[in-house]
């Protein structure tokens, strides 16, 4: 034995660094991080080993910038391992001479007492730090993570304390390497569907397309696999160890109980045997967690890739390819597909391990049993196809999925047009047709979850069913074979292991064909086609080369089209625009102006033909693009801020009077999409933006249609005339406003997408044409456009997702409390009586076992064989039913809620008033109705079912293991005590770190939704490289708390496994020292069931914090059900007449309004009264109230003071409904909803085709609607993007011609119409509605001048009220207006 110690012990561990270090060194030599410094203090520590090669291989470390150390850990490990065995000795030694044992403790660790020492230090001493400074021991048990865990604790983490990103994590790195090769990837797809494509057949190319968009998923996962590979092979290879580990406790398992069935035996063995156990389960812990880490860090990797490059790939797809997939399904690319490919990168090992260890586990179990291990193969070949059945089934069920995608893309159209809906009281309507989604969503779900609650139960009851097979067959087939507790127990402990790729293995082959499913559609998505940079031919001008000749866009015989294959929108464009010029573009609503625009930015497609442009651009859109910025962002727009410049662009633009305004000047945060902006004021910024930029080229498309009057000649008088701040500038202009015509170089007329005229105002006028007949017809009485503004919104500062405060929801009890209250007493005094039932199954058929195992065996057999198995079976089976109810009943109960919940939320917000939508952002409410109602209905479920399954199981092994050895309660109470103690760390910690990363994710959806709503702006400014910066440090940011998020779990499951090992270490120790009183099915029974420990007790953790997390969702669902409400849609038993009103006289009394409590009122003792059949003309400059009028008489904000009558009776009295029913409003943005165009006309279906088609007919809109394929079903896309501006307009006319009520207000109805359509549609108002009351708040004030009379308001007060003929002679306001507009 001396010489063992003294040689073999001695000089393994040198033998290990001698043999290992030349590696070690040249693997540093290859991978150097560059120097460390050496401090004085480490110097010392360095001189004290007593290892010289160790000191070398420290010192070459240092030099090679190597901060933690595997190669000298295992060292040192191995050196103390070799060192325990002469430490025993000569302790046994000391105590048998009677010598100090200190001493010889001191003399023989001494050379080893600096591992223990640092052990100790890291575990109590360990400051928070990143992973990539800390040491090995650190690593693999996640100890670097505990100072965040603690601080977690302590106070609420801040975004702050969070730590930066490494290098290799960052959107950056990992998309500069990736899009490269995905680039390759992509136009070797491309090349070889363009080479196969032009030889098939037509049916032949579209199964080619269909291939193509299969293989364009696979060419993405080829590439990602490139990426990622070789670090998720690491992690393959720690899963793979740590089966190795697992399959290892059994057989240690099968000794130990050998052992207690020897009674001979030594006591070393058993002591052996139990820590033997105990370190598998260690180093099977350990292995496990770090695969796991490896795996979510690849997923979080992965989706830094993949919304990389949806995000670039929305900046340059083409208008086809983006009229396919709404902003919707690009941001669910990038949300839901990205977490499909997570789960992927996740549970991928399980398809092909799962089958191995299968095997395995049948291998060992025919060992033990024999060829009754075939009964279990034959139940495993049962259970899996029934299972595959119920996935398959299940997955058939996923238009759950397609229902709930509806509910909530018609819930976003709702809340983009809101005010349509109040205006036209259409909530009713558009409420039922959300709960129609919403019933078949849950119908779907309710089916899902009887098909789980099967899965489930058949998969908790497996393992009772292969045993029960299995060891009936075994005891049935010969009256020999016995039952022991070594072949039960041993038995038990690989069931319980099969149960693991058995319940994997389906999931894992589910997850993996959703991932299949997301490739193939972000395949498809990202080899969409692409805007060619070929569309246009772009010049830059050299320096001192611009001169008066040159041309800044040349167009030669070009035809363009929206798509490759549809029709063109524009013909036979040839043009050139000299330098400097001002080129007007005009024609008719859908003739191809826009069209036009989008062709010099190189947005359409080019069929024929060339287009050049030289120099720099700026883009004005149609439809002014804000973002959610504040307004000096969105004028500098990335460029550096110049004072004088900047000053000079806002008053250029008549800004300046607007910043007064505004709470905040120009550091006021501006809402999504400019809510809390008027239309005139968005479409400022939008041309200021442009202003500032300071291009060659501007093109700006009817810039001046949404602003006053005044302003808009203040616009063209300061930024695009001739004497404007541009007038050096080339600039094309498309606009209906004749009065800027004259002063155009070059005016283009556009008709049906041809230029049938071109020339100067002049030119045209003198050939007598098309033209000029128009001219002639309008410009008298419009030398100037009158348009007002939508006022009295600049106070309100909307804050977006980005500046959400960090507030920290404190959960009491009555979340809870609401949660299950709307569940029901019942049915939870069900649920819980259920698992009672079912653990008491559980715990009273394992025991039967034991008892069985522990039968003595007489002439070779055991007796009532039969009577055993026929009370294990009808126990384990009463098991399964329980298992069975109690999920169903949970599902059901949740389901109840999620009901009830979703009904309450829908009827909160559609009742609640405008200005709560105009404070709260549409994001913050749609994912209300998406992801937190989804919460709801699945994830709390999910996590009750998990939480009070595992608990119930946790108690019955306590149970269980006290029966086995009271003597345990000493060891299980402490532990319990820790246990407690961990999971407060982590829960608090958790939730943080998940409100965090769930904060620090919106803003990724939004920067996504914003940006491909104006890419054709971005890529106008040629600014995709700062939006694409600015996405990487969105995600960027949102990775920072999603990293220690996934490592706070792998931290807890660390810790709590070891706790767990600590439990079964206990059992063992414990069962071995009370060799003599215990027997052997009572040991087996206790160890098998406490190897179980690990798992239940981060389960349970894990469960209740996702349910801690999730009720989060009850609560943010519920908080609107506080917020202040508008008045009754109806009231009952109300004695309105059915045909209120018949005259339609309107009566202001003393009337006043304000838009929010404190602020000043915007309408001031309004007292006026109008009779039937007036027609009002409503005027006034920005802010003077009028649009405050349409307001007040709809109800959308209630009256301060005063009263309105309408025929006599006082509005404030009636029901909501009641009165928006039975008057019409034509609104300032026509909003249309996807559906048909029936739907968006009469989405009550209250009137027949005839009427429908006679309304289009007189709005003009009869010709367009039956040119269409579908007529009236035409599908409408969201938003109506597929049809134009202006029409959308005639739509919105041609809803009020259908009503036809007594009371019309129009408001700024016709600001995108050319003068033309403007015309007939007022001689159709004139006429349709001459026997009602009109009240027009004033765009064009030729359109008023025969009206009865004329309201002119400033500041909120009626200044003037006559008739036009009587303001005029009077010479007040309206006399200088008009006088304004040329009308005089």
């Amino acid at each position: 034995i001396n010489c063992f110690q003294n040689t073999v012990l001695v000089w393994a561990p040198c033998i290990y660094l001698w043999v290992l270090s030349p590696f070690y060194c040249l693997r540093l030599y290859c991978h150097g991080r560059g120097r460390l410094p050496l401090s004085s203090l480490c110097s010392a520590k360095l001189v004290r080993k007593t290892t010289k090669t160790s000191v070398c291989v420290i010192h070459w470390e240092r030099m090679r910038g190597c901060r933690s150390s595997v190669f000298l850990f295992f060292f040192w490990l191995l050196g103390v391992v070799c060192s325990l065995i002469p430490l025993h000795a000569k302790v046994q030694l000391a105590v048998d001479q009677h010598i100090g044992i200190l001493f010889h403790i001191y003399l023989n660790t001494y050379p080893h007492s600096v591992l223990f020492g640092h052990i100790v230090y890291l575990f109590f001493f360990q400051n928070a730090c990143p992973v990539q400074d800390a040491s090995f021991l650190s690593k693999i048990l996640f100890w670097w993570f505990s100072g965040l865990v603690f601080k977690g604790y302590r106070s609420p983490l801040q975004a702050e304390d969070l730590w930066s990103l490494r290098e290799e994590d960052t959107s950056e790195k990992i998309i500069s390497d990736l899009e490269e090769e995905w680039t390759a990837e992509r136009t070797k797809l491309q090349h070889t569907s363009i080479a196969l494509g032009s030889r098939l057949p037509e049916q032949a190319q579209f199964l080619r397309k269909i291939q193509k968009e299969q293989s364009s998923g696979f060419c993405l996962l080829r590439t990602l696999a490139r990426s990622f590979g070789p670090y998720f092979l690491n992690g393959t290879l720690c899963l793979m160890v740590h089966d190795a580990f697992m399959f290892s406790v059994p057989q240690v398992l099968s000794l130990l109980l050998g052992f207690m069935k020897d009674e001979d035996a030594p006591m070393w063995k058993g002591f052996f045997y139990a820590s033997l156990m105990f370190l598998l389960s260690c180093l099977q812990s350990v292995f496990n967690h770090q695969y796991t880490y490896t795996c979510f860090t690849v997923g979080m990797r992965v989706k830094t890739a993949v919304m990389g490059l949806v995000y670039r790939k929305s900046l340059v797809v083409n208008s086809a390819a983006r009229r396919t997939c709404t902003v919707g399904e690009i941001v669910n690319l990038v949300s839901a597909d990205t977490q499909k490919l997570m789960d992927f990168v996740v549970y991928f090992n399980a398809v092909w391990l799962a089958p191995i260890e299968v095997t395995l586990c049948l291998f060992f179990l025919w060992q033990h049993l024999g060829p009754s291990a075939l009964a279990g193969i034959a139940t495993v070949i049962f259970i899996f196809p029934l299972n595959g059945f119920i996935a398959r089934q299940r997955s058939k069920l996923q238009v759950q999925m397609k229902y709930m995608d509806g509910r909530v893309k018609l819930m976003n159209e709702i809340l983009n047009g809101i005010k349509i809906l109040k205006f036209y009281a259409w909530e009713k309507a558009f409420l039922e047709q959300v709960l129609g989604y919403r019933e078949k969503e849950l119908k779907t779900l309710k089916k899902s979850q009887i098909l789980y609650s099967v899965s489930l139960a058949s998969f908790n009851s497996s393992s009772f069913l292969i045993a029960f097979a299995m060891f009936g067959v075994y005891v049935l087939i010969d009256d020999k074979n016995v039952l022991d507790a070594q072949k039960i127990f041993v038995s038990m402990a690989l069931i319980n292991i099969l149960k693991t790729p058995l319940s994997q293995l389906p999931f894992a082959m589910s997850t993996t064909m959703q991932a299949l499913v997301s490739l193939k559609r972000l395949g498809k998505f990202l080899c969409q086609d692409e805007l060619k940079p070929d569309n246009v031919t772009r010049e830059s001008f050299k320096s001192g080369e611009r001169s008066l000749v040159d041309k800044h866009y040349l167009f030669e015989n070009g035809t363009f089209s929206w798509s490759k294959d549809g029709p063109p929108c524009l013909k036979r464009i040839s043009v050139r625009v000299p330098c400097g010029s001002l080129v007007a573009v005009v024609g008719h609503v859908g003739s191809g102006k826009s069209s036009l625009l989008s062709a010099m930015l190189g947005e359409t497609e080019k069929r024929s033909g060339a287009v050049s442009v030289k120099g720099s651009i700026a883009y004005v859109p149609q439809q002014a693009w804000i973002q959610n910025a504040s307004l000096q962002d969105n004028i500098l727009f990335g460029q550096e801020k110049k004072e004088s410049w900047y000053q000079r662009v806002l008053e250029a633009c008549a800004l300046l009077p607007d910043l007064d305004n505004l709470p905040a000047g120009d550091a006021t945060e501006i809402g999504e999409k400019g809510l809390n902006l008027s239309g005139g004021q968005k479409q400022r910024v939008s041309l200021a933006r442009a202003v500032y930029r300071k291009a060659d080229v501007y093109l700006l498309d009817d810039p001046l249609s949404a602003v006053d009057a005044h302003v808009g000649q203040h616009i063209f008088n300061k930024v695009i005339g001739p004497k404007g701040i541009l007038r050096d500038k080339t600039r094309v202009l498309v606009t209906h406003g004749m009065s800027f015509l004259p002063q155009a170089d070059l005016i283009l007329v556009l008709v049906d997408g041809e230029i049938s005229e071109r020339g100067s105002y002049q030119e045209l006028l003198n050939r007598n044409g098309d033209f000029a007949d128009f001219i002639h017809t309008f410009a008298s009485s419009e030398r100037k456009e009158c348009l007002s503004e939508a006022s009295q919104r600049g106070n309100i500062t909307v804050v977006g997702d980005t500046n959400i405060r960090s507030f920290i929801l404190k959960l009491d009890d009555t979340m809870y409390i609401e949660y299950f209250r709307t569940i029901g007493l019942p049915l939870i005094v069900s649920i819980v009586f259920l698992y009672a039932f079912q653990q008491a199954a559980s715990l009273s058929y394992n025991y039967w076992l034991s008892l069985w195992a522990d039968q003595p065996v007489i002439n070779g057999t055991q007796l009532n064989v039969d009577l055993k198995l026929g009370v294990y079976g009808a126990l384990g089976f009463a098991q399964g039913i329980a298992i069975f109810g109690t999920t169903l009943a949970i599902s059901l109960g949740c389901i109840i809620a999620s009901r009830h919940l979703h009904l309450d939320l829908l009827n909160n917000v559609l009742h609640s008033p405008m200005s709560f939508f105009e404070s709260t952002p549409s994001g913050n409410l749609l994912n209300r109705f998406a992801k937190e109602i989804d919460a709801i209905d699945n994830m709390i479920p999910d996590g009750l079912k998990m939480m009070l399954g595992y608990f119930f199981k946790l108690m019955e092994v306590c149970i269980i293991v006290l029966m086995a050895t009271p003597f345990a309660a000493v060891i299980i109470l402490p532990m319990a005590f820790l246990y407690g103690f961990i999971q407060s760390f982590y829960v608090a910690t958790s939730c943080q770190l998940r409100r965090l990363e769930s904060v620090s994710r919106s803003p990724i959806y939004t920067h996504l939704n914003e940006t491909v709503q104006g890419a054709s702006v971005i890529r106008a400014f040629n600014e995709q490289s700062r939006f694409i910066m600015g996405a990487n440090h969105k995600v960027d940011h949102n990775q920072t708390a999603y990293f220690p998020r996934f490592v706070a779990t792998r931290w807890l499951g660390v810790n709590l496994e070891f706790l767990g090992n600590g439990i079964v270490l206990a059992a063992s120790i414990l069962s071995v020292m009370a060799k003599g009183t215990l027997s052997p099915g009572m040991v087996g029974l206790a160890v098998s069931h406490s190897l179980q420990v690990t798992g239940f007790l981060s389960w349970i953790v894990r469960s209740w914090t996702d349910v801690e997390n999730n009720i989060v969702s009850v609560e943010r669902v519920k908080e609107y059900a506080d917020t202040p409400k508008e008045a009754a849609w109806s009231i009952e038993g109300s004695s309105l007449p059915p045909s209120w009103p018949q005259k339609g006289a309107i009566e202001f009394q003393d009337y006043g309004l304000q838009y929010r409590k404190g602020l000043e009122l915007a309408l001031k003792g309004i007292s006026v009264h109008i009779k039937e059949r007036e027609k009002i003309g409503i005027v006034g400059r920005t802010g003077a109230g009028k649009s405050s009028l349409a307001l007040g008489i709809f109800r959308i904000l209630e009256a301060a003071k005063g009263q309105i009558y309408i025929d006599g009776i006082n509005i404030a009295e009636i029901g909501l409904h009641d009165l928006r029913s039975r008057i019409t409003i034509i609104p300032q943005d026509p909003v249309l909803f996807s559906g048909s165009l029936r739907m968006n006309l009469d989405p009550f279906d209250a009137y027949s085709d005839e009427e429908v088609w006679n309304a289009l007919e007189l709005a003009h809109l009869k010709n367009f609607v039956s040119e269409l394929p579908d007529k009236l079903n035409h599908e409408c896309s969201e938003g109506g993007e597929n049809i134009s501006l202006g029409q959308r307009q005639l739509v919105c006319l041609a809803r009020a011609l259908l009503r036809k009520t007594k009371i019309l207000v129009l408001d700024e109805a016709t600001a995108a119409l050319d003068l033309e359509t403007d015309t007939l549609i007022q001689s159709t108002i004139r006429s349709q509605f001459e026997d009602c009351a009109v009240l027009t708040i004033a765009h064009r004030l030729n359109t008023i001048m025969d009206y009865t009379k004329v309201i002119v308001m400033d500041k909120g007060h009626i200044v003037e009220m006559d008739s036009p003929s009587n303001l005029i002679a009077k010479r007040g306001q309206f006399y200088y207006m008009c006088r304004e507009a040329g009308l005089l």
